[in-house]
């Protein structure tokens, strides 16, 4: 392709990789520069570390595992002695003994340039420290002519720091004519508004055009939204792809006097519980592809949860790949079946009936003699729970079905959703849901389904199991809420618990019972080794209970409620201005 000092045109690849699948995801790169070729593209860019699949974790240490990456680059680059768009690609990198988070220029059947992410997050779900070396900030590759800025992800989301090194303002230094980002960014609700605000940062700063490309996808515990953009010099929005969804869109850029500016497609983005939903979707689809699953299949107990979860894996993998057995005992009231029925009807799945009593009666005859002069507790409940995992687990292993557990985050939180009936399995997708959110996405999806969404559309979960009380037969068929506060009240506690890390008498500050406090506290802490053997789950709130929060199981820590002290700084010697003043042990 000629050089155009005028025009520029950039393909945008908002695509789907998968971990460890290096030359799945290399022909990804091959058909979508083959689009952007038809385009008449000059550029096609992928996200971070695309060619490894985002985030690698400890793969990305295994020197196998780097060759590969680099082989498959190395090949894509000597396609590019074709004539065709050059390639922005993210890939690990090891350059003298020293591994990077890197992104390739491939140009000219060459690796034309290469360039290092030098702001590693380490907070939160990232742990990139310990698996990557810090680049230097560098300035721009020049493409066709044009110089192209290409700061990787955290490079434009930290703010001045000791640690940070401003990327932009070197790119802009430097003469960079527009930045071009590439990420990995999870989908977290309400996040778009944070990118937006950090893009916008940015181009304020440098004055610069900013194309922001996130891949898409789940990944284990983490889904990926897309939802690019690209901003103008002027702020005005040159282009918003779609969230949740594959997209190669090709953005013509043209130079004036004000420099590059772009009038691109504009998509609607999910956000707030439509985003949660179609979170949740994507994520069990992908987590069920990924791993080679047929199917899926999962309990169906006629409450909301369950209902909420069969729903969304009809709409992630059609009804055909989905199996609901009810496993009723003698406290499953009939209209838990009757709505039960229902719903596999109103979902279109194979659906089925397998009493239990014959088993629990059989694991109680066993203990009768072990268990003599004890009275009955909860011990003997917890075996409906247990019972139903067997099952599922019996049904899994012949069918090679994956089993979808079904516990919620409040329930999980305070250790009320058992461990062999709604929390052991292959995949939780409602595992970061609140309660509340629970009913609020049921009623959601009878009205609406994202696109893409295989299941039928209308009402799919009847309404009977959104408005009757929930009920729990852990406690022989007294409702959750005979001895938990309402969920509205919990989860607003559990919220400033989980989410924002309050003490407990803030909390009590602000309103709520000091007892119903301690209690939820209580519990929270209590239930850490149940959580530890959950199945994992999609990740939508800022902190889950998975990657992102990690407290010991064994923790004699408790907050008093009382309100904390304030340090007394005048304990504390601190050393005179200039001094060396070192302690030697």
């Amino acid at each position: 392709m000629t050089e155009r000092a005028d025009q520029f045109a950039i393909t945008l690849a908002q695509l789907n990789p998968t971990v460890g699948d290096v030359s799945g995801n290399a022909a990804k790169a091959r058909a979508a520069r083959a689009q952007a070729r038809a385009e008449g593209a000059d550029l096609v860019v992928f996200p971070e570390l695309f060619i490894a699949g985002y985030p690698p974790e400890d793969l990305v240490l295994k020197p196998a595992f780097q060759s590969a990456c680099r082989a498959a680059i190395e090949e894509l680059a000597r396609d590019t002695a074709d004539g065709g768009p050059a390639v922005l690609i993210g890939s690990p990198w090891v350059e003298d003994g020293k591994l990077y988070n890197a992104c390739a220029l491939l140009d000219g059947g060459r690796i034309a340039a290469i360039r290092y992410k030098a702001n590693l997050p380490n907070y939160g779900v990232f742990d990139e420290k310990r698996l990557f070396a810090r680049g230097p900030a560098a300035g721009p590759v020049t493409i066709r002519g044009i110089r192209v800025g290409v700061p990787i992800c955290e490079d434009i989301w930290l703010e001045e720091s000791e640690d940070y090194e401003n990327v932009v303002e070197c790119l802009a230094e430097t003469g960079a004519e527009i930045l071009v980002v590439p990420n990995g960014s999870p989908y977290a609700r309400d996040k778009n508004d944070v990118r937006l605000s950090i893009a916008v940062a940015r181009v304020t700063e440098s004055g610069l055009p900013l194309i922001y490309l996130n891949q898409i996808g789940g990944q284990d515990e983490l889904v990926f939204d897309g939802a690019s953009f690209a901003l103008n010099a002027d702020l005005s929005v040159a282009a918003q792809l779609p969230a949740f969804a594959e997209s190669i869109t090709t953005l013509r850029w043209r130079k004036g006097e004000s420099g590059w500016h772009c009038a691109g497609p504009m998509a609607s983005v999910l956000d707030g519980d439509q985003g949660d939903y179609a979170a949740c979707v994507l994520g069990l689809r992908d987590y069920v592809a990924k791993t080679g699953f047929p199917g899926v299949l999962l309990g169906v107990s006629g409450g909301i949860d369950s209902a909420l979860c069969a729903a969304i894996a009809v709409d992630a993998l059609g009804a055909e790949r989905v199996r609901g057995v009810m496993l009723p005992f003698r406290f499953t009231a009939q209209v838990s079946l009757d709505d039960a029925a229902k719903l596999a009807g109103a979902l279109g799945i194979r659906y089925e009936v397998l009493p239990i009593a014959p088993a629990v009666n059989g694991f109680e005859a066993i203990l009768a003699e072990t268990f003599k002069g004890l009275p009955r507790d909860i011990t003997e409940e917890n075996l409906q729970a247990r019972t139903r995992g067997t099952l599922l687990m019996a049904i899994s292993n012949k069918t090679g079905a994956m089993v979808v557990t079904t516990g919620n985050k409040s329930e999980m939180s305070v250790g009320y959703a058992t461990l062999y009936g709604d929390m052991n399995g292959g995949f939780n997708p409602i595992k970061d849901i609140y309660k509340t959110e629970v009913f609020r996405l049921s009623t959601l999806r009878n009205s609406w389904k994202p696109d893409g969404a295989l299941g039928p559309s209308g009402e799919v979960i009847p309404v009977n199991i959104i408005t009757r009380p929930p009920t729990a037969e852990l406690r022989e068929n007294q409702t959750d809420q005979d001895s938990l506060p309402p969920y509205d009240m919990l989860d607003a506690v559990l919220e400033r618990l989980v989410e924002r890390e309050e003490p407990l008498a803030s909390i009590v500050e602000a309103g709520f019972d000091r007892e119903v406090v301690a209690r939820i506290d209580r519990l929270l802490n209590i239930a850490e080794y149940k959580r530890r053997q959950a199945a994992p789950g999609v990740k939508v709130t800022s902190r889950n209970f998975g990657r992102d929060r990690r407290y010991p199981i064994t923790n004699r820590f408790r907050d008093s409620g009382k309100p904390l002290p304030k340090p007394d700084d005048a304990l504390l010697s601190r050393p005179r201005s200039g001094s060396a003043e070192a302690f030697e042990g």
